[in-house]
């Protein structure tokens, strides 16, 4: 692991037993109100997607759109909000994914990227992955490309990073916390 990426690892709050009992949540609060930390984890976004020319930045409902934000200002990229179903006012195209209990949905305009732009899709944390991957598929059904699939945090025993490569999506992640 980077510089970094350690640093903004150390700077995620882990609150135990948060929503329920047995689930260790990574809070990004933390990085966020440090402005040193957020500084470096945007900065890790910038250096790697700067010289490849990337035409859009993906963001993903909510959290996604803290960092898609500043990383589409600093790429000169446009930003494309990929949103929970209902929160788009124009023509949409659906993509339902599977939860623990049920399915959710997330909806990107039709008409949010041209066919072949370079896009790099932008959420807070890999877990499952099934945003990730209903959110792809949106992108890719309008014909853009796909760069890769980023994320601060990488949950890796929830085998969320796996399924986005089965789908052949290159995955990168600032920080990961396997076993902890």
């Amino acid at each position: 692991m980077d510089y970094f990426s350690e640093n903004i690892k150390k700077a995620i709050r882990t609150v135990p037993d948060w929503p329920k009992p047995g689930v260790a949540f990574r809070d990004i609060t933390t990085v966020l109100q440090d402005k040193t930390a957020f500084r470096k984890l945007i900065d890790a976004f910038v250096h790697r997607y700067h010289s490849q020319h990337i035409d859009a930045v993906a963001a993903v409902d909510a959290r996604g759109f803290i960092i898609g934000s500043a990383l589409a200002y600093e790429l000169n990229a446009s930003l494309v909000l990929v949103r929970k179903k209902g929160k788009l006012p124009f023509d949409t195209l659906v993509e339902d994914y599977e939860l623990e209990y049920g399915t959710a949905s997330v909806e990107l305009h039709k008409d949010a990227f041209k066919p072949g732009d370079k896009v790099v899709l932008v959420d807070d944390l890999i877990a499952t992955g099934g945003t990730m991957l209903a959110a792809s598929r949106l992108i890719r059904r309008i014909g853009a490309d796909i760069v890769e699939v980023a994320a601060m945090i990488d949950l890796p025993d929830l085998g969320g990073s796996g399924k986005l490569q089965d789908e052949g999506l290159e995955v990168y992640t600032v920080c990961s916390f396997e076993g902890e």
